[in-house]
């Protein structure tokens, strides 16, 4: 029996704000909450006061548009039922469109929602280059806009705490296939690491914390063992550039993996597994895909960021604009890390497993030494908002 890894325990607060939101908006302070659902009372409350300022443009109520990253992505799918559920209690519509991983997309969708003449957009879109037109239009239309994990402009940005998750998930990387291999066969082994680089800069700081977390918790790990590709964001995409790397990578070789999210890290494991690979070991970030975290041995942990309480936020988060609240610019995960024997901690459809465990300790005086170098860097020089203080 292979020994297990669990992460030591990190604060269950699930958002982190700045800053510091005026007042409680009926029960929502994006510093304090806990990303449970709210009672439909308090929506209703927030509507109420959102249509005394704004009221609905159709001279009924409220209508959302919500452009998905990818409807058929598991985690996308959890954020968009999150929308949905809470937007029904609140009493208000959504026109749910699927930008497809694709920036033209998102843009035709856009401009539908223009047409349409909704009353507030929630986007969830891929393509950096494609972010500033869609705010231009929504900006000329009188239309406030919330971006889901990359930003847009002056959108209200949502979503992961790249510099900390990534850094995170690498370090616990490390850290878990040392305790399972030593770290003399971790030195000689191999870091097959899915990058997203069409989504620009600020993902890029996901993916750079794990590879910064991962060398600050493998040090002396050579840097041309470190494996990169195009993920396209996609499981599909993963499997075969991981196939096409495995050649070069000898056959009783540890292969570490992990990447931009969990469907790019469940990609480096079948392709490996497939290839007949035993020394395995993966990290997901997003914790979405939930069976394999469960059900794969050689799929570690993954972090946390609770994609269906998505919904819970943003549907508060887009009240309050409404209702002409000032909220930060920017409200941030607060992640935690999910391993097979807590996840029922986090999931009560889930079990928790019972196998030995290894606690793993983050390497926080080597993150804040990465936070330092990301806060130098001219080119996050206007999304510094973005990176944590800690």
């Amino acid at each position: 029996m292979k020994k297990r890894v669990i992460p030591p325990a990190i604060a269950a607060a699930t958002l982190l704000a700045s800053p510091v939101f005026a007042e409680d908006f009926h029960g929502y302070d994006p510093a304090t909450f806990d990303g449970a659902t709210l009672p439909a009372g308090n929506l209703a409350a927030m509507v109420k006061e959102a249509i005394a300022v704004n009221p609905p443009k159709n001279g009924k109520k409220y209508v959302i548009g919500f452009a998905n990253l990818q409807r058929d992505i598991p985690f996308c799918a959890l954020v968009e039922k999150g929308i949905l559920e809470n937007a029904e209690l609140a009493g208000i519509d959504v026109v749910v469109a699927d930008n497809r991983l694709d920036g033209a997309t998102a843009l035709a969708n856009a401009e539908s929602f223009i047409t349409r003449g909704v009353d507030l957009v929630i986007e969830f879109q891929t393509d950096a280059a494609f972010g500033q037109t869609i705010m231009q239009r929504m900006d000329a239309a009188g239309i406030p806009v919330i971006a889901i994990d990359i930003p847009m402009g002056d959108a209200t940005f949502f979503g992961v705490n790249n510099p900390r998750a990534g850094f995170m998930g690498g370090s616990y990387l490390a850290q878990a296939a040392i305790a399972e291999h030593g770290k003399e066969a971790v030195l000689d082994g191999y870091f097959l690491h899915g990058l997203l680089p069409q989504s620009g800069p600020i993902p890029a700081m996901r993916t750079g914390g794990q590879r910064a977390g991962f060398l600050a918790a493998a040090k002396g790990f050579p840097e041309e063992n470190i494996l990169t590709f195009d993920s396209k964001n996609t499981l599909d995409e993963a499997f075969a550039q991981t196939n096409n790397l495995l050649s070069r990578i000898p056959e009783d070789a540890v292969i570490m993996g992990t990447g931009i999210n969990d469907q790019v890290a469940t990609g480096i494991l079948r392709a490996a597994q497939q290839a007949g690979r035993k020394n395995i070991v993966i990290i997901g970030l997003g914790a979405d895909e939930r069976e394999t975290l469960a059900g794969e041995e050689d799929f570690l942990a993954a972090v946390g960021s609770f994609p269906e309480r998505y919904g819970n936020s943003l549907v508060p988060m887009s009240l309050a604009i409404l209702a002409g609240r000032d909220l930060p610019d920017s409200v941030l995960i607060n992640h935690v890390m999910v391993t097979p024997q807590n996840i029922c901690n986090y999931y009560e459809d889930m079990a928790c497993a019972s196998e030995t465990s290894v606690t793993l300790a983050f390497p926080q005086a080597e993150f804040e030494a990465h936070l330092a170098s990301l806060r130098d860097d001219p080119e996050l020089a206007d999304v510094k908002n973005l990176i944590p203080a800690n």
